[in-house]
């Protein structure tokens, strides 16, 4: 979790049965065991791997969420939703290995892998870009090699490489960012909803706060890093690097600097503690207002 103010945060261990699901994930192949090295995209290796009559283009379910987005008719979970279907595209990039002892002080000629790509965030975070189409990608990257899977398989290629956030078509007119929550839902394709509309999560942040008599009550919001913008400057709900989720403490009078200062680290030790909280806030940031008596 990162709250305004604060260091980039420390990276995360992964829950149970996010680890599992990682067994085998990654390594020197793609998702249907077909090596990186030696892939070509000249005569028949110019077909889109694993998808038959597949045009690259992207995903109409996915084209409908971010259009509904961009309306002001959808939201940023309904985006997320049409992943669970959607074929995407993951960027590989040739990269030099070592160089390798020829014999006689001779070295031999560097080897060319293949490695996915990862971007850093501005937070410091690492993200992995993905592509819903392929032209996409090649706008943005044109040496690289378009892989096609499913962005379920997507995100848990972007866990296994150590990425917190998953950034849909950078460079494009509308870039979506899937932050961590997200993520982890999807690569477990379970559905995501929100921090800031979770029913489960404001119960258990109330709780904690009830500890604290200084706290009248709390309210959750969409955060300022839940808004995007597209390139032709339109703002959108969603897509977002965050932070994704505002709390907002109603205080009761009286309490200076020093004391709120206290409260409001002793309340994030309370919730960093919290098992639903870690998994599903990413970032937050914390709004003080009086309580109206």
């Amino acid at each position: 979790m990162a709250t305004d103010g604060s260091e980039a945060p420390a990276p995360r261990h992964l829950p149970g049965h996010i680890a599992a699901a990682l067994a085998g994930a990654g390594g020197a192949a793609d998702s249907a065991g077909r090596p990186w090295a030696g892939r070509s995209l000249a005569g028949d290796d110019a077909r889109i791997h694993n998808f038959e009559d597949d045009d690259g283009t992207a995903d109409a379910g996915y084209l409908a969420a971010v259009d509904q987005l961009c309306e002001g008719s959808g939201d940023e979970a309904a985006v997320v939703r049409s992943l669970a279907t959607a074929r995407v595209f993951i960027p590989v990039v040739a990269q030099l290995a070592e160089e390798a002892d020829g014999g006689h002080g001779l070295r031999a000629d560097k080897q060319a892998d293949m490695a996915l790509v990862t971007l850093k965030a501005p937070d410091g975070r690492t993200a992995m870009p993905a592509f819903t189409s392929a032209a996409a990608l090649a706008a943005w990257h044109p040496d690289a090699r378009p892989v096609a899977v499913y962005a379920a398989r997507a995100a848990l290629s972007a866990v296994a490489e150590g990425a917190e956030l998953m950034v849909l078509d950078p460079g494009s007119p509308v870039t979506f960012v899937v932050r961590r929550p997200a993520l982890w839902a999807l690569a477990q394709q379970h559905e995501w909803v929100p921090s800031y509309t979770d029913p489960a999560l404001a119960p258990e942040l109330g709780q904690a706060a009830s500890r604290f008599p200084a706290v009248r009550s709390i309210e959750l919001l969409p955060g300022g890093g839940v808004a995007s913008r597209a390139a032709d400057g339109t703002v959108l709900a969603g897509g977002g690097p965050g932070p994704e989720l505002q709390v907002v403490l109603y205080l009761e009078d009286g309490l200076d600097a020093g004391a709120v200062q206290h409260l409001v680290a002793s309340l994030q030790g309370e919730w960093s503690r919290n098992v639903l909280f870690g998994e599903r806030v990413d970032s937050m940031e914390i709004k003080l207002r009086r309580a109206v008596n």
